[in-house]
């Protein structure tokens, strides 16, 4: 089986990792790719927003999946294009991956499949955001309605910076979509759990725990997540089968009722608060951080996976196995990150990195100049990935591989899966 992972990035990078290492698939192609994958893929430059050009490609290297690893692509119609061709694609259509580009669509597809989630308030001018924030009191949280690499989300005590948060979304929007949501705060600590879904069958894979915030101690301003771990000791047994059957097969039901059924990787995004599991929010692909560790614990083949979803075949394909250690992901970020990051810097010691013994590293936003030197070329720059048989151990690999890299004015955190590896993270009580 050929496979084409669309996209570039360190989720994508470990797609294509997992891809290669599973013996049913004998090539991987990426698009645009980047120079990491570019060591485990052929690489071939294009717009991966132009559903036509994505369709051209697939159609000439004569794949047999295209997998969709950014929302972009999605929201753009890729998918659409790629299935109109005759190719399964794993990844949903432009109409049912609205749940990730509309908050507001995805509340209303909640409430009509009776999936418990934050009570909220649709503003579209600031005289309603601030009534709403009003109604619910502080912590204030603010979201963005439309796709914001992660970073669309505001939670503070302080109204001022609410209203600043919602004002700037208002403004970005334009006349006549101008729409944020302005939501009830919810406790307890966050989990994601990703889906795979055909459209009908769900199959939960192995919950996840990121870090949005930049700073340690979750201080800072959010950005599009700076490390992640797996599995989460702390939450309850049975987790991921409960989320499955009372979130996720609810909304994939509802979604094919309404004529748009969803066929690719439901994220979900919750909340595990003192009154139950609550959605904090969906993504219509694999998330990044969380991708590069549950991927790293993933033992059945992953081609196969994603083909039966791509499908409908997902109810006889096997059940997911999962590695009985843990990994730890750290991103390295460019200084400036996540305001306005500076790119162009020379990334070295990756090999020293690489050697050391659980680790590997997966690139994010990186470039060869033209003497082959490899730079950064964003904000999120690399996420190094480290495993052992428990957390600690885990990130005693992953934090020994990133000492190694060097990037000028690079920042990092510090605690990814620190807590959890102390067994310190408690759930709330009712």
């Amino acid at each position: 089986m050929k496979v084409l992972v669309v996209g570039s990035g360190a989720r994508e990078h470990a797609l294509v990792r997992a891809l290669r290492s599973d013996p049913a698939v004998d090539g991987v192609f990426a698009a645009p790719g980047n120079p990491g994958m570019a060591q485990l893929a052929t690489c071939h430059p294009v717009d991966v927003v132009d559903p036509q050009a994505v369709v051209a490609l697939a159609a000439d290297l004569g794949v047999h999946l295209v997998v969709i690893g950014p929302e972009a692509p999605l929201v753009a119609g890729v998918a659409d294009a790629v299935r109109a061709r005759g190719i399964p694609c794993f990844g949903p259509s432009a109409r049912a991956a609205l749940l990730e580009g509309s908050k507001s669509f995805a509340k209303e597809v909640m409430a009509a499949a009776g999936v418990p989630t934050a009570m909220a308030h649709v503003a579209t001018t600031p005289e309603e955001v601030a009534a709403a924030l009003d109604a619910f009191g502080p912590p204030y949280v603010v979201k963005d309605d439309g796709l914001a690499a992660g970073k669309g989300v505001v939670v503070t005590q302080d109204r001022a910076v609410a209203l600043e948060h919602a004002a700037g979304c208002l403004a970005r929007a334009g006349a006549g979509r101008a729409r944020v949501l302005v939501e009830e705060y919810l406790d307890g600590p966050e989990v994601s759990l990703f889906c795979l879904t055909d459209g009908q069958a769900v199959v939960p894979l192995a919950p996840a725990q990121d870090f949005k915030r930049v700073g340690d101690g979750d201080t800072g301003p959010n950005t599009g997540g700076m490390g992640a771990y797996s599995p989460v000791p702390w939450a309850p047994p049975g987790l991921a089968e409960d989320v499955a059957e009372r979130v996720a097969r609810p909304v994939v039901a509802e979604l094919a009722r309404r004529g748009t059924p969803f066929a690719g990787l439901l994220y979900c995004g919750l909340a595990l608060t003192r009154r139950g599991v609550r959605v904090v929010e969906f993504n219509a692909r694999f998330g990044d951080p969380e991708t590069q560790v549950v991927l790293a614990r993933l033992r059945t083949p992953l081609g196969g996976l994603l083909y039966a979803a791509a499908t409908g075949a997902l109810d006889r394909a096997p059940h997911p196995r999962w590695d009985e250690g843990a990994a730890v992901a750290i991103v390295l970020a460019a200084e400036g990150y996540p305001g306005s990051p500076r790119t162009g810097d020379p990334i070295e010691g990756l090999d020293g990195a690489a050697a050391v013994p659980g680790a590997w590293v997966l690139h994010a936003a990186t470039a060869l100049d033209e003497r082959g030197r490899l730079l950064s070329a964003g904000g999120r720059v690399l996420s190094v990935v480290g495993t052992g048989p428990d957390l600690d151990a885990a990130r005693r690999s992953g934090y020994a591989a990133l000492e190694r890299i060097s990037l000028p004015g690079a920042h990092h955190r510090h605690d990814i899966a620190e807590r959890a590896a102390q067994g310190s993270v408690a759930l709330p009580v009712a």
